[in-house]
């Protein structure tokens, strides 16, 4: 983590500074104790995981890199410390609430209701819901899950897409809720689930870090609602965001952002070297073309 959060750069360098008259919360609590707390995943592939060393790594981490190296000099703290606090889908929200952490850097898609609890930053990626089941069920697509048990991750907006398809398609779906992503993908595996539903591309990190990547399938659907992911920070501080909201824009600008995204995405990562092959899709280009944080569900 020494060197991702290591020289600052020069592009970041330039920019409007914060004054520590005008700086809103989360920028003074910073300053004056020379640490941000940085909530992580630790399964959330590629987003914000647990590397070959069991240090957190990851595609938005990189991004929060940024951010830190900003804080450093606009606050003109360079001495400030990094620390490192993991989260899950249930406790993130009240971490940001209650302070104990200032920014998450996971794979948090926005949507109305969590604004009403927290901020966003413009959109870093844009998923769609998918189902992964085992290659050995025979199930195809989604209506084949009808009356059986699937699983979504605690605290994930998937709970109430799968029930939301489940009427939709009368399908009487069982949602059984797991602690974290690796709960979900072992129940999964180990046949307790017909199905775990949940954005495509953490279903694709998943997946792709299963020691048998070619027993799991996903199932054929197409749903057309797109989910856009950011860094999520405490609401009503806009002088903090507005900060984020900038680094995010300048590297979008500068073609930086394109680069840390193939890095994670289309090219191997730890720990073992896998690709998830998932290049960019045309929702987030226009989101990089023209950055924005505008949910529409």
């Amino acid at each position: 983590m020494a060197k991702m959060f290591g020289l600052l750069s020069a592009t970041l360098i330039t920019g409007i500074a914060i004054s520590t008259a005008q700086a809103g919360p989360t920028l003074d609590n910073i300053k004056s104790k020379r640490v941000i707390t940085i909530g992580y995943r630790e399964a959330s592939i590629p987003f914000s995981y647990l590397g070959a060393d069991q240090k957190p790594v990851g595609f938005s981490l990189d991004l929060c890199a940024h951010v830190v190296d900003r804080l450093k000099v606009d606050l003109r703290t360079p001495d400030i410390q990094i620390k490192l606090t993991p989260v899950n889908s249930s406790n993130r929200i009240p971490l940001i609430q209650n302070g104990t952490i200032d920014i998450e850097c996971g794979g948090t898609a926005s949507n109305k209701q969590r604004l009403e609890q927290v901020s966003f930053s413009v959109a870093t990626f844009a998923s769609q819901t998918a189902w992964l089941a085992k290659a050995s069920s025979g199930l195809k697509t989604p209506k084949d899950l009808k009356g059986k048990t699937v699983v979504v991750t605690q605290g994930s907006d998937a709970l109430g897409i799968a029930k939301g398809i489940s009427q939709e398609d009368d399908l009487n779906l069982t949602i059984a809720q797991a602690k974290d992503h690796a709960e979900s993908l072992l129940l999964l595996t180990t046949g307790r689930v017909a199905a775990w539903v949940e954005a495509d591309i953490l279903l694709a990190g998943m997946k792709a870090d299963y020691s048998k990547p070619a027993d799991l399938i996903f199932l054929k659907a197409n749903y057309g609602t797109i989910y856009y992911y950011g860094l999520m920070f405490s609401k009503d501080d806009p002088d903090f965001k507005k900060l984020v909201d900038d680094v995010l824009s300048k590297l979008m600008a500068s073609g930086e952002f394109t680069k840390i995204y193939d890095k994670w995405f289309v090219a191997a990562i730890p720990p073992k070297n896998i690709n998830l092959n998932f290049p960019m899709t045309d929702a987030l280009k226009e989101r990089v073309a023209h950055p924005s944080d505008v949910v529409n569900y």
